[in-house]
């Protein structure tokens, strides 16, 4: 095929990986996050969901890395190899896995809209916890763009974020 594309000039074709939403909710820019962590791209660039729901689902299909076991988060990576954290909350693994339920262990294989965790939102807003959700992409720098989808209200599912590598 290679040979097919440069004998007719095809190059290198642009392809575009999607990212999806974990979660029903307000789609928003990082920079919306209250903890620098994430508005700063310090772990990598990507968008938040303010979630309306309490199950999250696999953004990507691919590899469970990491569980954490307060349930609060988890680090994939999807079979295009892209890193993506899910992060539900801020400062959410102070609950010690009080209102999380964790559905999936490391190394398990998932497809996109797996149920991976579920939150209580409104035990964990009761708590004082902001429940926004990031869906960071940890190995940012192996691509040429990560473009966020136009701010909306988005279903699980829904793209969230265009990659190109």
């Amino acid at each position: 095929m290679g040979l097919f594309q440069n004998i007719f000039g095809g190059g290198k074709k642009e392809e575009v990986i999607e990212i999806f939403a974990p979660a029903a909710g307000k789609l928003v820019p990082l920079s919306e996050v209250s903890d620098p962590t994430f508005s700063e791209g310090i772990l990598g660039q990507g968008a938040a969901v303010i979630p309306t729901g309490n199950q999250f689902f696999s953004p990507v299909d691919g590899t469970v890395n990491t569980v954490f076991p307060t349930g609060h988060a988890a680090a994939l990576t999807s079979s295009d190899g892209v890193e993506v954290l899910l992060h539900i909350g801020l400062d959410t693994v102070k609950l010690n896995g009080k209102h999380f339920t964790i559905h999936v262990e490391e190394g398990q294989q998932i497809k996109k809209g797996d149920l991976l965790l579920e939150a209580d939102l409104e035990q964990i807003k009761a708590a004082g916890y902001d429940t926004i959700t990031p869906v960071i992409v940890c190995n940012t720098e192996e691509f040429a763009e990560i473009a966020m989808a136009e701010v909306q209200t988005v279903e699980a599912g829904d793209v969230v974020l265009n990659l190109k590598q």
